[in-house]
């Protein structure tokens, strides 16, 4: 029975893969078909602005040739018209002297006769008639302006659409993780020459727990990044919940987007953690990454409650092997004046990172790291061997300093708004960062003997927190310094 059981669960599995997939092929499918209708439209439109653009450029030429050709038609027009007035003029006073000479022909007196004849003399040279050129200035010939557009016909006929890009490559050694940001570099194959200046490119990227694309169940959506005219990117500020990160890039000319590149998987391991609102103290409003106090009038604590606690915890820092999570599920919520509440996530190795932020109106607060299953409801932070912690108020006075132990190191610096912390859980290594100044504020070194959780403490006022945070390289040198000093 227990066998056919096991069968039909792989069975079931297996359909809930493939039922899945078919899903995420009938989801793929449904949005290439919304985004064909939508971009079958769009290069319709671009084509109609390009004719538009193509035959107003035509016809403006054409209206300039046309004016050449009137230009030059009323210039010989001029000219010829010039010349026939001259032509008239002069055929007129040729006419009128000859007609002069004409009657004095018949002139009998000698003296009038040779009067008259030296007047016709003198007229005859300077006649119009005489001055005037015979020949045309200007011809009738229009052929310069003869045209032949075969050559541009040729190339209207040709008119095409220009090839779709090629996908580029991404250059998987050129892409970078670091600071949460990525660096994502990528190579262009295809031959500008052949598929038309590459104008832009595009890049689209969604964070996922699994290293293949074809994963797409539950995954974020995919963020775009458009109008990129480098081959590489950079994308900064952004929160490291998942394992990956997943991007694909296209390169786009001026007529059409390519096919998007062969997706790259880019690991994004951070230190992502919440509030666990099952310990936060009564007063204490969790709300998404931020805490802050609301009092609520809370009284009358029992006193032989807190006093049992504190002598338990006071006891043995390491919990008793038969106490369970269920035993003490009733009793994780701080109470008295142990404003905390702790982090959801335990830190068991590694390194790790994250960092606060003082909200307005803020009084005291402590911030740091615990031991969750040594600390009691009453006890606040840093006053035993189960917590560390940075200690900061402005009540009263401005106040500074580490604690742990019930121990407490003042320190010399201004109260910080943001501070980082850092935990390095093999090699023992607590570190506190006045972030907006680059400043290292405290170091705990030890060695940790139990899973630790952040833990926060709040009094007045609240503060939130970032997580998803990779350690930033600005906590290298930090470390090896504080390490050469430990050395020495």
């Amino acid at each position: 029975m227990d066998t056919q059981k096991e069968a039909l669960r792989r069975i079931m599995n297996t359909l809930v893969n493939k039922n899945e997939e078919l899903q995420h092929f009938l989801d793929s499918i449904d949005s290439t078909r919304t985004g064909l209708q939508e971009e079958s439209c769009k290069v319709m439109s671009e084509l109609e602005v390009e004719l538009e653009k193509l035959s107003s450029t035509l016809e403006e030429r054409g209206v300039q040739l046309r004016d050449i050709i009137k230009e030059e038609t009323q210039r010989k027009e001029a000219e010829l018209q010039l010349q026939l007035s001259e032509g008239k003029f002069a055929l007129l006073s040729c006419e009128e002297l000859l007609e002069f000479a004409n009657q004095t022909l018949t002139l009998t007196n000698e003296e009038e006769f040779l009067t008259a004849a030296k007047q016709i003399k003198e007229r005859v040279t300077m006649a119009p008639a005489f001055r005037l050129t015979t020949r045309p200035m200007v011809s009738g010939n229009m052929s310069q302006f003869t045209v032949d557009f075969s050559a541009e016909k040729a190339g209207l006929l040709r008119l095409n659409f220009l090839p779709v890009p090629r996908a580029p490559e991404i250059d998987v050694p050129g892409c970078i993780v670091c600071d949460n940001g990525i660096t994502v570099a990528w190579q262009q194959i295809n031959d500008a020459d052949e598929n038309g200046p590459i104008e832009r490119y595009e890049l689209e990227y969604r964070k996922t727990n699994h290293n293949s694309s074809l994963r797409a169940s539950g995954d974020a959506c995919w963020e775009k990044i458009c109008n990129i005219t480098d081959t590489q990117v950079t994308i900064s500020g952004l929160k490291f919940d998942s394992l990956f990160i997943v991007v694909r890039v296209r390169a786009r000319n001026k007529a059409a987007a390519g096919d998007f590149s062969e997706p790259v998987a880019m690991e994004t391991r951070a230190f992502n953690f919440g509030f666990d609102a099952a310990t936060a103290h009564a007063e204490l409003k969790i709300q998404g990454d931020m805490v802050t106090w609301e009092p609520q009038g809370v009284k009358g604590h029992d006193a032989r409650l807190r006093c049992k606690e504190n002598k338990n915890s006071s006891r043995s820092a390491t919990p008793s092997p038969n106490k369970t999570a269920g035993n003490r599920a009733g009793r994780e919520r701080f109470a008295g004046e142990s404003y905390t509440v702790l982090g959801d996530q335990e830190i068991n190795g590694g390194c790790h990172y994250w960092e606060i932020r003082l909200l307005a109106d803020w009084k005291s607060h402590s911030v740091g790291v615990a031991y969750r299953g040594s600390l009691g409801r009453f006890d606040q932070l840093g006053k035993s061997t189960s917590s560390w912690c940075l200690y900061a108020s402005q009540w009263l006075q401005s106040s500074l300093a580490a604690k742990h132990n019930n121990r407490a190191k003042a320190l010399d610096w201004p109260l910080p708004q943001r501070i980082g912390i850092y935990c390095d859980y093999d090699n023992g290594e607590l570190m506190f960062v006045d972030v907006d100044q680059f400043r290292l504020l405290h170091v705990f070194k030890t060695k940790f003997s139990q899973p630790l959780v952040p833990a926060f403490t709040v009094w007045c006022g609240g503060i939130s927190v970032a997580t998803g945070l990779q350690v930033p390289s600005f906590m290298g040198n930090f470390v090896s310094t504080n390490r050469s000093l430990s050395a020495d």
